[in-house]
């Protein structure tokens, strides 16, 4: 792929250094080739979100999709990255059972993951940044995935789960922990969408804790909204909390992103 990018370079007059920046930062609006003139020569940083389908109390189904494709586009400009077509389908797990809910095998899931990795590794990419929105199973079949394509492509790779990775970010606007379609995600969710989500619809009963120490399991999940802890983590619905909880969560991935791709160039890994 390099040498391709090397050969259009010598047929066509290029125009990048005169442009701060591509005409989209989506590679399902971009052009083949107004991606060549600028992956990999000025672009290294792709945005991969996934998610899945699942119930999210009174908010959309999609959820999960939603909030990391959102993220990818507020924080694109400022990590200087392309964003990759977000992967919408997912292991979803205990909650498959609900209306609307879509569910992927782990068994299916895992290679076809791995096969984007080496996609985006093809095109000429080498920071891989996956935007997880999706909790349960997926988180570790995406590290696994991810641990295994840095080496056999030499790309480095960041899987964020940001819902973990904002956990601060939560006590520090709702003073309380979140949950599942909780007080955090729903925020978040209500700053991208707020015309679908549905307060009307909703009920304190909705909401289940999940168990402490493994105490219990039940398949299906018996609520679409679980709590962190018992009593904490209630959506609010509130508009301004909606709008303050999105910035910091946006800014909190992206000095992560900003660090650690920082750190790998200073190590110098990877940059062959």
């Amino acid at each position: 792929m390099r040498t391709a990018s090397i050969l259009l370079t010598l047929l066509f007059p290029l125009t990048i250094h005169a442009q701060e920046a591509p005409t989209t930062r989506e590679m399902n609006l971009i052009t083949w080739q107004e991606f060549a003139e600028w992956v990999p020569e000025r672009i290294e940083t792709v945005l991969l979100p996934v998610g899945t389908l699942e119930p999210h109390g009174v908010i959309p189904n999609g959820a999960d999709n939603l909030a990391p494709e959102a993220m990818a586009r507020a924080l694109a400009a400022r990590l200087d990255a392309l964003i990759a077509p977000t992967l919408n389908y997912g292991v979803t797990g205990s909650m498959r059972a609900f209306p609307g809910a879509f569910q992927i095998t782990a068994d299916a899931y895992r290679p076809f993951v791995a096969d984007i990795l080496a996609g985006l590794s093809e095109n000429g990419f080498k920071n891989v940044i996956i935007l997880n929105g999706h909790g349960g199973p997926q988180t570790a079949i995406l590290r696994e995935v991810a641990d295994a394509a840095s080496g056999r492509h030499r790309i480095r790779t960041l899987v964020i789960n940001w819902w973990s990775l904002a956990s601060d970010d939560t006590f520090a606007v709702f003073g309380e922990n979140g949950g599942h379609a909780g007080n955090n995600e729903t925020a978040y969710v209500q700053a991208i969408v707020p015309e679908h989500i549905h307060p009307e619809r909703y009920d304190p009963n909705m909401a289940t804790a999940y168990p402490a120490n493994n105490a219990w399991a039940a398949v299906p999940f018996p609520s679409s909204i679980g709590l962190y802890e018992a009593s904490q983590g209630y959506p609010t619905f509130d508009p301004e909390q909606a709008r303050t909880y999105f910035d910091r969560v946006n800014t909190r991935v992206a000095t992560l992103i900003e660090e650690v791709i920082r750190k790998w160039d200073l190590a110098g890994l990877y940059r062959d």
